[in-house]
């Protein structure tokens, strides 16, 4: 490197001042002070460079890791309730309704035993449900985020009105580890299939 032909130079001048430490070492000492002064700067430069290259790698390196992320966070499921066409419900208390007929549950992020989609990443996702049920109890069902009620859908009970349908929408922004479910109120039903009611979701935009 330049840095290291001038320090030899350096070198040698230094080597010609001890040798003659006359009159003639005045133009030479102030060499040598330029010499150091240019050396400081090289080496100055040369950490910079180290640092910048150091930097760059490291933010590469986080790119791949965030790529690798984003590929990784597919996240998707559908499911029914199931139950073979008969009425879940009612009962004496609000209760989760488990959805045990999974269509798709890429990530694994819904649990069909406990009914409970976990945000494996922070995000934006889209939910959506629907039901089929009776007049004779009344239909209410939540969507609720860490259990509170987000978007809900129902209907009144009702002798003259045989089936009931309803449904809902929603995005919400979760961070990893929020924990979404569905919430049948008490002395309400819904009928149980394999067809009927169901409750889809999917990560729209990982954050």
């Amino acid at each position: 490197m330049l840095w290291l032909f001038l320090l030899f130079c350096g070198l040698t001048l230094a080597q010609d001042v001890s040798n003659h430490p006359d009159t003639s070492c005045s133009p030479t000492c102030d060499l040598l002070k330029e010499f150091d002064a240019i050396k400081k700067k090289l080496i100055s430069l040369e950490t910079r460079l180290n640092d910048t290259e150091t930097k760059l790698e490291n933010n590469e390196r986080k790119n791949l890791e965030l790529e690798r992320q984003a590929e990784n966070a597919k996240v998707i499921f559908s499911a029914a309730t199931g139950g073979g066409g008969s009425r879940i419900g009612p009962f004496r208390e609000a209760s989760i309704l488990v959805y045990r007929t999974v269509f798709a549950n890429i990530g694994g992020a819904y649990n069909e035993t406990s009914g409970v989609f976990t945000a494996p990443v922070t995000g934006v996702y889209y939910f959506s449900f629907s039901y089929h049920a009776g007049g004779a109890h009344g239909t209410r069902l939540a969507l609720l985020k860490n259990s509170r009620t987000i978007v809900m859908s129902g209907d009144q009970q009702s002798r003259g009105d045989r089936t009931d349908n309803g449904g809902n929408t929603v995005f919400l922004q979760l961070q990893q580890g929020d924990q979404v479910h569905m919430q049948m109120a008490a002395e309400t039903q819904v009928w149980g299939s394999d067809y009927h009611t169901t409750f889809s979701g999917f990560l729209v935009s990982q954050m």
